[in-house]
């Protein structure tokens, strides 16, 4: 178990409605756990998005059930961005290695990078949709269809937003006298974020394709 999990265990057993406990509450700067705003900010992000898209699958396992549900065909473009997703996750991870090594300058190379596969996996989705529009399988032709075209516009958009703080982290790297310990924590924070999404993108991928 590690120390910060300890910690939240011992803060669940404290009684502060004691007098000695509540003594030694007054004595701290008001700081609960030992969690940065931005790292607490994207953990929130994290658990909100795992909610609504849980949510967004639950509907969909039910809705599946009716009589009138077809499934989608499964263009090989949507095997080739989820290839292209591993990789984007993968080269983030080194990305945020080399930052941690203070070789930033390779940092700032892998993080471009990222930016470039990250981009090309949202023209990936986009193309997918221009696949089924020629196909004549829109939003209202099928509920399977609008699942799917609600699932990759709401994970497009999560990644959009992450491109947003990825294009700060990667801006720190192109100033002088930035901050290396808030560029390092940038680059952490926003691999982490990929990370999510590559698990989010599975779970979603692997729940199409197999019904």
């Amino acid at each position: 178990m590690s120390k910060k999990e300890l910690n939240i265990f011992k803060l669940l057993a404290e009684k502060p409605w004691e007098a000695s406990q509540a003594e030694i509450d007054n004595q701290h700067d008001g700081r609960t756990l030992d969690l940065s705003k931005a790292k607490l900010g994207v953990r929130t992000i994290m658990v909100v998005s795992t909610v609504i898209f849980s949510l967004f699958v639950v509907s969909y396992s039910d809705r599946m059930l009716v009589h009138d549900w077809r499934s989608l065909s499964e263009p090989w473009l949507l095997w080739i961005n989820t290839a292209i997703l591993i990789l984007t996750s993968f080269v983030f991870h080194k990305a945020k290695i080399y930052s941690e090594k203070n070789e930033f300058e390779k940092a700032k190379n892998t993080l471009l990078l990222v930016g470039f596969l990250s981009f090309a996996f949202i023209t990936g989705q986009l193309l997918v949709w221009q696949y089924y529009v020629n196909l004549g399988q829109y939003v209202s032709t099928n509920p399977a269809n609008a699942f799917f075209y609600l699932f990759t516009a709401l994970h497009g958009l999560h990644v959009l937003g992450g491109l947003f703080f990825w294009a700060r982290a990667t801006m720190k790297l192109f100033t002088k006298n930035y901050n290396i310990f808030k560029t390092k924590q940038a680059i952490e924070l926003c691999a982490t974020y990929w990370h999510f999404l590559l698990i989010v993108w599975f779970i979603l991928f692997g729940l199409m394709i197999a019904t």
